[in-house]
């Protein structure tokens, strides 16, 4: 069969998976969908293995801006749901789309290679399967990033991803190490449970509350229609009137300027940190059984031990070497298309200051218009594929962020959004999933 005829594969029923199928669904492109669990949903089904759910995660970004496009949240749904509601919400998504009858669940794919200009993809099952191209949906949160600290640790311990309970807490003293919005959220309920509670940070960072003056702080800041200087300069002293200085907590002053990081979307810690439920230490030094040293020379004895410190990107069916890397995140056009290969679409390991889902729609999209182009418009196909091979827009809207792996890659929503825009209509495309 040639490329033109055979399907494409979605690997994954996650938020990324469900809007690459609705986008190839609505655009008539065939396409086969697996997905190794039981149930759509991905990371927010809290039962699945390799889920970073607990039961206190909550949306970090607020509804009303982040749900999926063309299908609001519930109105009963609070500003920020909870996990279990997202997980409910993604559901219905699948079954108002008629999604649900293209998904094989229970179904894992065991090994990816490529033929020529064709993808076999193994599942364990007989002759391997063959697709024009991959829309890769199978996450970035899920295969844990433990750092390597000296000395040899006795306490318990373990990555976020297995925290799910913080009754786990009870009776002993915690330390939760990385200041992610998990790992802020982690150190919270320990605050609450533990007979004592330490977070430990690498640096200082900036705490963002969920609210300004009563409205998401998310919903607050699209509402602001400024030039990006003025709008950070007027953000800068809302955040310092609301939250205030961050050494009165006991924490080190930031080390970047505010929007230069990923933003931590909590401002409870510095709640349990003014109430003496929390105390803040610096990044590890070593370990000396359960004695923790830190690299201010202080030492605590903990019980257990949290390493929220973030993940891997990893595709364990597919060999590394298909990509080209940039630390630990692949070489991608618009954090999405592969630069080399015209039948890669990598969905949903994007980093941004804001939500994902309409990022994954967009992409979705983007490859969408790229697959029927290849069919029917071979001259702009040929275009968008140069373009992307060598095309490195400066999408930080003239923001320095921190140097660090997690934002080798990292964007400013609406700048990429705007620029993504333009290509939209410059290449005079349809949106599938991103209305």
């Amino acid at each position: 069969m040639s490329e033109s005829t055979l399907p494409w594969c979605i690997i994954g029923a996650g938020p990324a998976g469900l809007l690459a199928a609705r986008a190839l669904k609505r655009a008539g492109i065939a396409y086969e969908q697996f997905e190794k669990n039981p149930d759509v949903g991905g990371i927010w089904d809290i039962r699945n293995d390799g889920s970073p759910m607990y039961e206190s995660a909550h949306f970090i970004s607020s509804k009303q801006v982040s749900h999926l496009p063309g299908y609001p949240m519930p109105e009963d749904y609070p500003d920020y749901p909870n996990h279990r509601q997202v997980f409910a919400y993604l559901q219905a998504f699948a079954k108002h789309y008629d999604l649900l009858d293209g998904i094989r669940f229970d179904t894992a794919v065991e090994r990816v290679e490529r033929d020529g200009e064709q993808w076999v993809v193994d599942i364990g099952e007989g002759e391997p399967r063959r697709y024009a191209g991959l829309f890769l949906c199978s996450g970035n949160t899920w295969d844990p990033n433990l750092p390597d600290y000296p000395g040899e640790l006795s306490a318990e311990s373990f990555h976020s991803v297995r925290y799910r309970d913080a009754h786990v807490f009870e009776g002993k003293r915690v330390l939760v190490v990385g200041g992610g919005n998990s790992g802020c959220d982690i150190a919270c309920d320990a605050a609450t449970y533990a007979n004592g509670a330490l977070i430990s940070l690498r640096r200082g960072y900036h705490f963002i509350p969920k609210y300004i003056f009563g409205t998401p702080t998310d919903l607050f800041a699209e509402g602001v229609k400024l030039p990006f200087w003025l709008e950070k300069r007027i953000f800068k002293l809302l955040v310092k009137g609301l939250v205030g200085d961050l050494t009165r907590y006991g924490l080190p002053k930031p080390d970047h300027a505010l929007l230069e990081s990923h933003p931590i979307m909590n401002t409870q810690v510095l709640h349990h940190l003014g109430h003496g439920d929390l105390a803040y230490r610096p990044d590890v030094a070593r370990f000396d059984g359960n004695t923790v040293h830190f690299t201010d020379g202080s030492q605590d004895q903990v019980d257990l031990v949290v390493f929220a410190t973030g993940y891997k990107v990893t595709y364990p069916y597919m060999d590394k070497t298909h990509f080209e890397w940039i630390g630990k995140y692949p070489d991608l056009y618009l954090s999405a298309l592969h630069r080399t290969y015209d039948s890669v679409c990598c969905l949903g390991l994007h980093q941004t200051d804001g939500g994902a889902f309409d990022f994954f729609a967009m992409q979705a999209d983007m490859m969408a218009n790229f697959i029927l182009d290849k069919r029917r418009n071979p001259e702009r196909a040929q275009r968008f594929s140069d373009l992307k091979r060598t095309d490195r827009p400066a999408l930080n809207g003239g923001l320095r962020y921190v140097r660090s792996d997690r934002h080798a890659t990292y964007v400013k929503k609406s700048v990429f959004k705007k620029h993504c825009e333009r290509i939209f209509s410059d290449f005079g495309w349809q949106r599938f999933a991103s209305v």
